[in-house]
């Protein structure tokens, strides 16, 4: 067997012996406080390749908790400030960048 043979064992969901992987979650709020089907289980399923794809399906088609949505409205508003806040120091440096040329030719023209 060697290290990308999948281990052959009894799959947790349909019970049948398959080449078996472990299920992750793939939603990307990790880093919140958000209480998740997928992240309070005490330990990722073995699964074989038809029910990962069923479990990985009915994980894309779930809607989103009031606490998903809150996180989502967080990050986007997080994200909407940054861009703008980047944006801001760009116009800043601009400006800046601006007033050492005039200043330079100033000096020179003096």
């Amino acid at each position: 067997m060697t290290a990308n043979t999948p281990l052959e064992a009894r799959c947790d969901h349909c019970k049948q012996i398959r080449p078996l992987f472990l299920y992750e979650p793939d939603h990307n709020m990790h880093a919140f406080p958000v209480p998740c089907e997928w992240c309070d289980r005490d330990k990722q399923p073995l699964l074989c390749v038809r029910c990962w794809g069923k479990e990985r399906e009915r994980e894309e088609n779930m809607p989103m908790s009031a606490a998903e949505e809150q996180a989502t409205a967080f990050l986007l508003q997080a994200a909407a400030n940054n861009s703008r806040s980047i944006a801001r120091q760009e116009a800043d440096k601009a400006a800046l960048e601006g007033i050492v040329a005039a200043t330079e030719r100033a000096e020179v023209e003096s």
